[in-house]
């Protein structure tokens, strides 16, 4: 915490080797140092802990070794190999003959992305081979100093998010999020629930056990955070990463379990059994095994878009969120909406109209959601192509012009220009591929100009059409957090009493 009154003492230095071992002398001036801990500090202190071990410095928790296993790809994947685990289907390009090679074998759609990078930068996803040659030629140049990753990209998928606490025997689950969009979105920007919504309870167990193996394999003392993708029946390790991720907070707040705190009795030495049996952790079960009734919580990401009015805001595999804000209640529709009112300013409309135009991929898709939006009384508006889908369905709805068709003979106003004006309340586009140049650019900027609520994937869409039926239903209630933590708490007593 960066807050003066919670350490005793709190030093605002750069994270840099150097300024480190500083701050260990000073202390060491003072008293003897213990370790330092360097799974709490995001992915920054993991290239520190190797330098910090060679200076004679203790590393306490996960050691440097372990660190290599889990962020070196080759030796990752032979954790995974030993435990029996599947992960996406990849290689490394050092040149564009390369890349293209690899992703014929490994199959399109395929995520590219420079090696070394943090927050997905530089990262896409390309559904052919000219895709593939404009993105070396405009993200990056493949070479052997400059190799570019290229991962099989699972369509179609559910992305899993799991924290969890590993002492080297036990394990204790934090929490499972379900990502609301698909994977490839990255993991900072995608809405996600804790407890799952869709995860049968067989998934869930598949996900602890795999958790563990990870976890025993890497040689975890402490937090490590795991994102799955569940395609089917089939379950992908995507990665790992041996320290707490920024979704600890979050699962804290959801589970009112004091993660952080755990973390750091464990990598000083107690167990998860010692820390059950102090009540620091919940005696029985864990945060894949929430008690009946527990609420639901929602992670939304605060993206700067308003800020940065030539942005274009698909979600994609690079990280472009600021900040999350959490919604919680009783069900998942409230707990959702609460959280588009914390990132937009009106929140999810309850009336109005709806414009509507989506990537073909997506059209068999968002027929369901659109429909139970007309039935909830909004009026719909939509591009040719989407309107002649959805009046296939049954859905009454208006043709507005695309931007580039202008403004019709008796001024009829393109898309752009009725959101522009105000006259569109809830905007829903779906694009294929990213940037500028492809349409729905324009569409999307001006929702965003005109501060209009917007989603860009058919789950966001299905996800908000649950929330705005809460809404409808009733005004939302406001609880605190403590409240929420205390029904947790109740619920827990109450199982423990029955089992």
């Amino acid at each position: 915490s960066t807050d003066y009154d919670t350490s005793d003492r709190l030093y605002f230095e750069p994270l840099t080797l150097e300024d480190v071992l500083e701050v260990v002398e000073a202390e060491r001036a003072v008293g003897p140092v213990a370790g330092v801990i360097c799974q709490l500090g995001g992915q920054t202190p993991l290239g520190l802990a190797q330098g910090l071990k060679d200076a004679g410095v203790p590393i306490v928790g996960t050691s440097p070794e372990s660190i290599h296993l889990a962020e070196e790809r080759g030796a990752f994947g032979r954790v995974l190999a030993a435990a029996g685990l599947l992960a996406p289907k990849h290689g490394t390009a050092n040149s564009l003959d390369e890349a293209r090679a690899i992703a014929t074998e490994v199959g399109y759609p395929v995520l590219v992305r420079p090696s070394y990078v943090l927050g997905g930068r530089g990262m896409e996803i390309v559904y052919d081979e000219s895709m593939l040659s404009d993105y070396l030629a405009r993200a990056t140049e493949a070479s052997p100093d400059h190799p570019v990753l290229v991962d099989r990209f699972l369509d179609d998928a559910v992305e899993i998010d799991v924290d969890a606490l590993f002492d080297g025997t036990d394990l204790y689950l934090g929490g499972v999020m379900e990502h609301i969009e698909e994977a490839g979105i990255h993991s900072g920007d995608s809405a996600c629930v804790l407890p799952p919504i869709t995860l049968g309870r067989e998934d869930i167990d598949r996900i602890r056990v795999s958790t563990e193996a990870i976890a025993r394999g890497v040689g975890v003392v402490g937090l490590i955070n795991v994102q799955f993708a569940l395609q089917g029946d089939l379950l992908y390790v995507l990665e790992a990463n041996p320290r707490a991720s920024r979704t600890v907070p979050f699962v804290s707040k959801a589970t009112a379990v004091p993660l952080a705190k755990a973390a750091a009795r464990i990598v000083m030495g107690d167990t998860v059994a010692q820390l059950r049996a102090e009540g620091v952790l919940p005696a029985l079960g864990d945060g894949g095994s929430l008690p009946a009734g527990s609420p639901v919580s929602v992670k939304e990401a605060v993206l700067p878009f308003g800020r940065f009015l030539g942005a274009d805001t698909v979600l994609g595999p690079e990280m472009r969120s600021t900040g999350e804000v959490m919604g919680i209640d009783s069900e998942f529709g409230i707990a959702f909406a609460k959280s588009q009112a914390g990132v937009y300013s009106d929140g999810l409309p309850t009336s109005g109209r709806v414009f509507v135009s989506v990537a073909n991929r997506d059209k068999r898709a968002m027929v369901f959601p659109v429909k139970r939006l007309a039935d909830l009384g909004f009026e719909i508006v939509a591009t040719a192509g989407t309107a002649d889908v959805l009046r296939r369905n049954g859905v009454t709805v208006t043709v507005i012009r695309k931007l580039s068709e202008g403004v019709g003979p008796n001024g009829e106003p393109t898309s752009v220009g009725a959101i522009l004006a105000g006259d569109i309340d809830f905007v829903v586009n779906t694009p294929f591929g990213v940037g500028p140049r492809l349409d729905g650019y324009e569409i999307r900027t001006a929702a965003v100009t005109r501060g209009v609520t917007a989603v860009t994937t058919v789950q966001g869409l299905a996800a908000a059409v649950q929330g705005i039926e809460s809404l409808i239903r009733g005004p939302l209630s406001v609880r605190t957090l403590q409240e929420h933590a205390a029904d947790i708490e109740a619920l827990r007593s109450i199982s423990e009493e029955v089992t």
